[in-house]
């Protein structure tokens, strides 16, 4: 067998495994179908919500999943259409006008937000609103603050209420969060806060967290015997 024709066997084994190689490659998913994706995750979402409001009225529960549907999809527009702008500005942050643009930018999504909750006050109780508050955050609030009356028993009434204050605030601007990861950085700023205030009033927030899991520990080993 010549060079010439072991070359061109070569040659052609080699788009052979090329070819193979591509055709194993998944195809890119068509819009259409990222669409589908998208609008079963969103229906999967908004229905475990409504159901744990138990409404007993399926026309209000469709109204009210509608709500929290548009309001994952308005969430996610807004960061479409900003999130290149706001990694160029956070780039500049110490600008006063990056920093005026940002503000604005976030200010958008904050009167989503209270369009959003305005809407579902028409068919939910205010009880019924913070339970979707709370799902649409993770029950973040609510742990949050509980870990800090059990790392902290000798909290004080006025404490114990600026810090559920501060954490009722950063439920509600962490509605907004596009992401998990989103929504813990909220929280966490306030918990910033929240952690200073503590200091200030004497709490040694390192000892007291080593004590906190001290009990945790003896609770847990008296469990087992």
């Amino acid at each position: 067998m010549n060079s010439l024709r072991l070359l061109s066997l070569s040659i052609l084994g080699s788009a052979l495994l090329l070819g193979s190689a591509r055709a194993a490659d998944p195809a890119p998913a068509a819009p259409a179908d990222k669409e589908a994706a998208y609008t079963k995750v969103l229906d999967e979402r908004s229905s475990k919500i409504v159901a744990a409001l138990e409404l007993g009225d399926s026309t209000k529960a469709a109204r009210v999943q509608a709500r929290i549907i548009a309001q994952y999809r308005s969430l996610n527009a807004w960061q479409e259409t900003h999130e290149e702008k706001l990694k160029e500005l956070r780039k500049t942050k110490d600008a006063e006008p990056a920093k005026s643009e940002i503000a604005a930018i976030y200010a958008a999504r904050k009167t989503a937000r209270d369009t959003f909750l305005a809407d579902l006050a028409k068919d939910l109780t205010p009880a019924q609103v913070d339970t979707v508050k709370d799902k649409l955050t993770y029950n973040k609030l609510q742990v949050t603050y509980n870990g800090y009356l059990q790392q902290l028993p000798s909290l004080k009434e006025e404490q114990k209420k600026k810090i559920y204050d501060w954490l009722l605030e950063a439920r509600e601007e962490g509605i907004d969060g596009v992401s998990s990861h989103e929504k813990d950085e909220i929280f966490g700023k306030y918990k910033g806060r929240i952690n200073n205030y503590l200091s200030n009033e004497g709490y040694d927030l390192k000892q007291s967290s080593i004590d906190w899991k001290a009990r945790r520990d003896a609770e847990a080993a008296s469990g087992k015997k």
